[in-house]
């Protein structure tokens, strides 16, 4: 998909993001979908067998010889991990314990964050809020590159370095795009956090620390799971400005590639998101998608129409706070 023309700008346009009136019509002939929303009861489960996975991989990467630690970093441990931050992803819209224990899911988003070790979940949640409500806006959704991104990062080896470099991104360009006051519950993230990587140093040394954050960082870059940040929003076909994927990866990353299913209906889990297309079947079954994250991944570094700058963006009229 995707023409081979060099972009110079972002795709702007003038239109609201259609996910909103999608719902609504959705919901008006299918009122069946509101079902699907609320809790998951299965998802605290799944996360707690993936901390002590990882619990249990620490231990056993603490007298590796660092070649080994590095590569079960990004074979096993960085799969594991980038699949958590996915799973951090289904709690932040309430699905673990429901829009009425918000403070349990904030407090469980930060259990999940125990083996990617680096603090993310709190501030994750306070942005993603904005990505749903404010898609591609200008100045607000913080998962658009900077327009810094799109001029550097346009030739195949400078969308390689990118891609490599794109967690690092995602840690910068909210400060950047968008600041916002730090929270309490961000702090008490951070706290959680350094606390259990301190113990992990103290059990067992300093490898299985590295072995945690590499693997978080090493599987965000160039990885196959890291396909679905290029695939959900980025232009492969004019017009669209979300994708989803159709693939076996999904059964790793919490059905994360049924993104448009999942803007349309953002407090229905990804467990149940295959349920939404296949109810409402003639609402995405003419959509474009994709079936490979690789092949989205290759396509980003040697297609020149895809870089950067292949994001649709719009302006939203909304006072940002000082």
């Amino acid at each position: 998909m995707g023409n081979r023309v060099g972009r110079d700008d972002f795709e702007w346009v003038y239109t609201d993001q259609p996910h909103t009136e999608r719902r609504k019509e959705i919901l008006a002939k299918y009122p069946e979908i509101k079902q699907l929303m609320g809790p998951d009861s299965q998802l605290k489960w799944v996360v707690l067998l993936m901390v002590l996975t990882q619990l249990v991989a620490c231990y056993l990467v603490q007298d590796l010889p660092w070649k080994w630690v590095f590569f079960w970093a990004y074979a096993f441990g960085g799969c594991l991990n980038h699949s958590m931050t996915l799973a951090i992803h289904d709690i932040s819209h309430n699905v673990a314990f429901g829009n009425k224990e918000a403070k349990w899911n904030r407090l469980f988003g930060m259990f999940a964050n125990l083996p990617i070790g680096v603090p993310y979940a709190t501030s994750f949640k306070k942005y993603h809020v904005d990505h749903h409500r404010y898609l591609a806006g200008d100045g607000l959704d913080v998962d658009v590159p900077t327009a810094f991104e799109g001029r550097f990062f346009h030739s195949p080896p400078r969308k390689l370095l990118w891609l490599f470099l794109q967690p690092f991104f995602y840690i910068l360009r909210p400060i950047y795009v968008n600041p916002k006051p730090v929270t309490c519950m961000e702090v008490i993230n951070v706290a959680v956090q350094l606390a259990y990587d301190l113990l992990i140093y103290a059990l067992w040394g300093p490898k299985p620390v590295i072995y945690m954050v590499a693997g978080s960082l090493l599987a965000m870059g160039i990885h196959p799971i890291s396909g679905h940040f290029i695939a959900e929003h980025y232009m492969y076909l004019k017009g669209y400005d979300t994708f989803s994927y159709y693939g076996p990866l999904n059964w790793l990353t919490f059905n994360v590639g049924y993104h448009v299913e999942h803007h349309d209906f953002p407090s229905i889990p990804g467990s149940r998101l295959p349920l939404v297309k296949k109810i409402a079947s003639e609402y995405y079954d003419h959509l474009p998608y994709h079936t490979s994250w690789v092949c989205v991944l290759w396509d980003f570094v040697f297609c020149d129409s895809l870089g950067p700058f292949a994001r649709v963006k719009r302006k939203y009229k909304v006072a940002k706070a000082e």
